[in-house]
């Protein structure tokens, strides 16, 4: 569902063979779409009750009013990254980075219970800022505005009010489905400006491709078959499949155009910290579009016009890391059961067995699936960790640089062998708690590297052209769009030779391409800055505090301070206060 069908990036859409490539600063994002035919503290927002559908309920950066005065740009790290001259020779400078049986049916679907509203406005926290713009206009001129994009968690917590988020990652996220009734057409309108059949008109107007950017199918005896024809897609044809083929519309990743979506979207990636894709499906009455299946990402369905009809299925597969089809005798009854309206919204998590379809006599159904979580568990995290704590312990470990037992690759191991190994993994353990390093490097530039560019209106100079005053040693700074850049460490990726030194890496999404978000078969670059290991706690003092005072950073000169801040000024990271 939210990737139903397809898939974001890291998240992709259902269906989606995807194998995360590390490490390199230009590539192909390695996606293979085979869409499957895919409040917190403040006031809810979201008018309406909750109800799970199982048997328990459940700081804007200032503008830049000038072009950058000529300062020492940072050297941008890419593949490789090209230097750039700094004006202080002394201090290094910054270069760009390059299955199971199913579950015994239930006996009758259950009918998702009434959770109540919420009587009374909760508390505001520290964090709460504006309370939800419940009759403000939305990004792009539409209806009244029900989302409050404060913060990315009231954003998250206006979309799930009037669950609370602490009470959803307790009882629903990764366990149990969750339905939330509006009965509001304040909260209707604006979904249904979200994404409408009607703009499939004006965007196939854009060179949309079938495959790349919208499939049509539908579901035929329990299997998935795809209507699509060659080359450009057009409306008429669309609308005939539509009417008399009776299929299903299915538009990939439509934050790529819709404004609003992409406002959503980028702002659930920071709540997430993970890719965050979308697609849309539109199904005339009496039809299906996807057989019954599972997907790999946690999803999230916003019905915007019309009526849909879904049943959800114990999941086979738990927390699945596939997409894949199941078929009606294996899955056995649904255990929910239920339509979804205008204004509606679905959680369901990875693994979760379902299909939906539209009840014949009604108008035909649109919904959006957003998605996110591919690839994000603990295990993935292990396979990106292990591979550079093993590369920096065996530099320093003696025992990890011994030789193994001859002729171990041609036979079968022993036992002995494995205890060598099980007290090495033993070792690095230890050595992984004992250590503050960073984690996960790979999967933060891939992350970073993929994601949507922060939402702007206009053209976003204030993104690419650094403004205000520039730094110098005696001013105060603070960092800037903290939610779209990370740390890491890493070796060199400049030099070739063996003995490769550790750098700190700065990746942003500040420069990242919109249309290209999620789209697996285009090449993607990485934006951001490298310094010397020795930088490492300047760049935390700056990342961990409010404001600080360029002479008070942890560097042994004067010049390595000032070229420091001029690297990230010039990449629009921090201003002077």
């Amino acid at each position: 569902m939210a990737f139903t069908g397809d898939r974001p990036r890291r998240p992709p859409l259902p269906g989606t063979k995807h194998q995360p490539k590390f490490h390199t600063c230009r590539r192909k994002t390695g996606v293979h779409y085979k869409p499957h035919g895919t409040s917190n503290s403040g006031t809810p927002a979201w008018p309406g009750r909750a109800s799970p559908p199982a048997s328990r309920p459940g700081s804007p950066p200032a503008s830049r009013p000038g072009s950058p005065p000529a300062s020492p740009p940072a050297s941008r790290p890419g593949s490789p990254p090209a230097s750039r001259p700094a004006s202080r020779p002394a201090s290094p400078p910054a270069s760009r980075p390059g299955s199971p049986p199913a579950s015994p049916p239930a006996s009758r679907p259950a009918s998702p219970p009434a959770m109540p509203k919420a009587a009374e406005p909760p508390g505001r926290g520290s964090d709460q800022g504006p309370g939800p713009c419940k009759r403000a206009k939305a990004a792009s001129g539409g209806p009244a505005c029900p989302l409050n994009f404060a913060s990315p968690r009231l954003l998250f917590g206006s979309l799930i009010a009037p669950v609370e988020p602490e009470t959803f990652f307790r009882e629903f996220w990764e366990k149990q489905p969750l339905v939330l009734r509006r009965d509001d057409p304040a909260v209707a309108a604006y979904c249904q400006a979200l994404f409408r059949l009607s703009d499939l008109k004006s965007l196939c107007g854009r060179g949309l491709l079938y495959g790349r950017d919208v499939n049509v199918c539908r579901c035929v005896k329990g299997k998935k078959k795809v209507l699509n024809k060659a080359g450009r897609v057009h409306f008429l044809q669309l609308r005939k499949d539509l009417d008399q083929r009776r299929a299903t519309i299915q538009f990939h990743q439509p934050q790529r155009f819709k404004d609003e979506l992409w406002r959503i979207q980028e702002k659930l990636e920071c709540y997430f910290g993970s890719l965050v894709g979308s697609n849309v499906y539109i199904t005339p009455a009496g039809s299906q579009g996807l057989p019954p299946h599972y997907d790999d990402v946690e999803v999230f369905i916003l019905q915007l016009e019309g009526q849909k009809h879904w049943r959800l299925y114990h999941p086979t597969v738990p927390l699945a890391r596939e997409y894949s089809v199941e078929a009606e005798e294996r899955i056995g009854r649904p255990a929910y059961e239920f339509t979804l309206k205008p204004g509606d919204v679905l959680y369901f998590p990875r693994g979760t067995v379902h299909q939906a379809d539209v009840p014949p006599g009604l108008a035909h159904s649109t919904h959006v699936t957003i998605s996110t979580y591919q690839n994000s568990s603990w295990g993935d995290c292990l396979l990106d960790t292990v591979s550079g704590l093993v590369f920096d312990a065996v530099k320093e470990d003696v025992a990890l640089r011994a030789g193994i037992p001859r002729q171990l690759l041609l036979v079968e191991g022993t036992a002995a062998a494995r205890r060598r190994l099980g007290g090495l993994l033993r070792t690095l353990a230890d050595r992984l708690e004992g250590t503050g390093a960073l984690l996960a490097g790979g999967m933060k530039k891939d992350f970073v590297t993929h994601r949507l560019p922060p939402y702007h209106e206009g053209d976003g100079a204030e993104l690419s052209t650094p403004g205000g005053r520039v730094p110098r040693l005696d001013s105060t700074v603070r960092l800037q769009f903290k939610d779209y850049s990370v740390l890491t460490v890493g070796p060199d990726q400049n030099q070739s030779d063996e003995t490769q030194e550790t750098m700190v890496y700065i990746y942003h999404s500040l420069k990242n391409r919109r249309e290209l978000h999620m789209m697996g078969n285009e090449e993607t670059e990485s934006h951001g800055l490298r310094f010397p290991l020795s930088h490492m706690d300047a760049l935390k003092q700056i990342w961990g505090h409010s404001t600080i005072c360029v002479k008070d950073l942890k560097l042994t000169t004067d010049e390595e301070k000032e070229n420091l801040v001029l690297s990230l000024w010039t990449e629009c990271l921090i201003q002077v206060v």
